[in-house]
């Protein structure tokens, strides 16, 4: 019997991108690392804290994973943070990785801890608004309230608005002439004081100020079945989690309602770092969807023009608003 032996040269050539992704998907530390970029987008120095690994260490290995497809970096002022490909788990060899990874993870409790490393970037934010502050009523001028008055009826729904995130109450002064109730909620007692003054000063007797997290039950209680209108003002620079808190202010919007939100654009001043600010603003892009992932619709944003954004330590950064809808049907 004659028996073929095919060449070597007819072989069809394995490629070479599988070969290396097993050679970077061999070493367990690349494992954990793809894993934890898996649960949370991270940055260096949080991975390195929680894989007890060098920065250094930990950029090699990310570079690799990134050069593989496995992970996608970004720039973010003096940061870099990582995150998991979009689809790269689709890959039967890089699901299998992410498991055996997310079992080491598990095993030495790696990944419950991301909830502490998250938890830790507002820490400085805590301790910022936590300062004791004088109180001193500054704002727009005095007959402001009744122009806002005279424009309210503009408005086809103003039976109630949440200040999420009120600190001074500085916005209170908009909203309570033109809304029938005003929830403001700030998580710091030492800025709901100031708030406070505030609305004792220009006599709101329409304002409710509550102090905690947007999942507090109070604050839940005070605004019932949603509001018309939840506002949130640079507030989300500050969040852990910024997508998540657009989630809990989508949550607090009545079918019908809006969410605005007014942030910074992408900027790279590191100082603001020092006024407690976790993110240096954000792309349009993200703002929109933020909104469509916490089921808004139609979310838009704008340029605010620099001659609006007053004379604080922030008039130099770039301002935006998104404004989006909460649809009238039920959502999940």
């Amino acid at each position: 019997m004659n028996v073929y032996i095919r060449p070597v040269a007819d072989l069809e050539p394995v490629a070479p991108q599988r070969w290396e992704l097993y050679r970077v998907l061999a070493e367990p530390a690349r494992l954990r690392l793809l894993a934890l970029a898996a649960e949370e987008e991270l940055g260096i120095g949080e991975l390195a804290e929680l894989l007890s690994e060098s920065q250094p260490n930990v950029s090699r290995h990310a570079a690799a994973l990134r050069q593989a497809g496995l992970l996608r970096d970004r720039r973010e002022g003096t940061r870099t943070l990582v995150r998991i490909a979009a689809d790269a788990a689709r890959d039967a060899v890089v699901a299998d990785a992410l498991a055996s990874g997310r079992a080491l993870c598990e095993r030495d409790g790696q990944l419950a801890r991301i909830a502490d490393v998250v938890r830790a970037r507002e820490a400085a934010a805590h301790e910022f608004f936590a300062r004791p502050a004088r109180s001193k009523i500054e704002g727009p001028p005095s007959e402001m309230g009744a122009y806002l008055a005279a424009l309210a009826p503009l408005l086809p729904r103003r039976s109630l608005a949440l200040d999420a995130g009120t600190g001074d109450g500085s916005l209170i002064e908009v909203l309570a002439p033109i809304y029938e109730r005003v929830v403001a909620v700030d998580r710091s007692d030492a800025q709901l004081a100031l708030a406070r003054d505030r609305v004792a000063a220009r006599g709101y007797g329409n304002v409710t100020l509550v102090c905690g997290d947007l999942d507090a039950r109070e604050l839940r209680k005070a605004v019932g079945a949603g509001a018309d209108a939840v506002v949130a003002s640079r507030v989300l620079h500050h969040a852990p989690q910024p997508a998540k808190v657009v989630g809990q202010l989508a949550s607090l919007c009545a079918p019908g309602g809006a969410l605005v939100v007014v942030d910074y654009a992408r900027h790279d001043d590191e100082s603001m770092r020092d006024q407690a600010d976790a993110w240096l603003g954000f792309e349009p892009a993200e703002l929109r969807r933020f909104a469509r992932a916490a089921g808004l619709d139609d979310p838009r944003v704008t340029t605010i023009p620099a001659p609006l954004c007053g004379d604080g330590p922030d008039k130099h950064l770039p301002w935006q608003v998104m404004v989006a809808k909460k649809g009238n049907g039920k959502r999940s």
